[in-house]
């Protein structure tokens, strides 16, 4: 009787040795996996006439994506001066005078506004029943819904964005009726990090 019970807790320890291996290796796998497939992809962000390591003797894996990063930096610090300011506003007028192309950049900068917007210090993280009552879902409250939706619908709802996971700058909209929706105390970079993480981060507990 002692044997098999002995056998039993060395089958149980490593059932539980093994799952805790699982759940060790499996964030590291795919930190991994990104880490290689972003150094491979590297390449491709810089055009080949300016990449570095064309013209080095060795190739130094992941230049590319370090180039890019200072780039968009570059770009980003420079667009904040007079000059910057002036030619995004001259690429905002033409932009906005292309019938398809108009909608396609004001939504989707609208949309980067919104999520990347770090001057509010409550961004209206919310609580949500979607796809289904009984199941929830944390969104981004946007705006009041006004105009013909607001109308026909005879109600006050409220404009929720529901980002997907790993990717926060995709997902739906949907109007939810003010008294369904139920504002949360988290941070957005809380949020942001419990979605992009499927949830594994857990968002810090606040005293009520």
């Amino acid at each position: 009787m002692s044997t098999k019970k002995t056998k039993r807790t060395i089958l149980a320890k490593i059932r539980t040795y093994f799952l805790t291996g699982v759940i060790v290796i499996i964030p590291i796998g795919i930190t991994a996996y990104l880490t290689v497939a972003i150094i491979s992809i590297s390449p491709a962000i810089i055009p080949a006439s300016i990449n570095p390591n064309k013209y080095l003797p060795f190739n130094i894996p992941g230049l590319e994506f370090v180039m890019a990063f200072l780039i968009i930096t570059f770009i980003g610090m420079i667009s904040l001066t007079f000059i910057g300011r002036t030619l995004l506003n001259y690429g905002n007028k033409l932009l906005n005078r292309i019938p398809v192309l108009r909608s396609i950049y004001n939504g989707l900068g609208q949309l980067t506004k919104t999520l990347s917007d770090s001057g509010k210090k409550n961004k209206e993280i919310v609580l949500v029943e979607y796809p289904r009552k009984g199941v929830w879902s944390v969104g981004f409250a946007t705006n009041e819904t006004e105009g013909e939706i607001a109308q026909k619908t005879k109600n006050t709802h409220i404009n929720v964005f529901i980002p997907t996971t790993p990717n926060p700058t995709s997902g739906f909209l949907i109007m939810v009726p003010k008294k369904d929706v139920i504002s949360l105390k988290m941070s957005f970079e809380e949020a942001s990090k419990f979605i992009m993480s499927a949830g594994s981060i857990n968002p810090k507990n606040i005293s009520k």
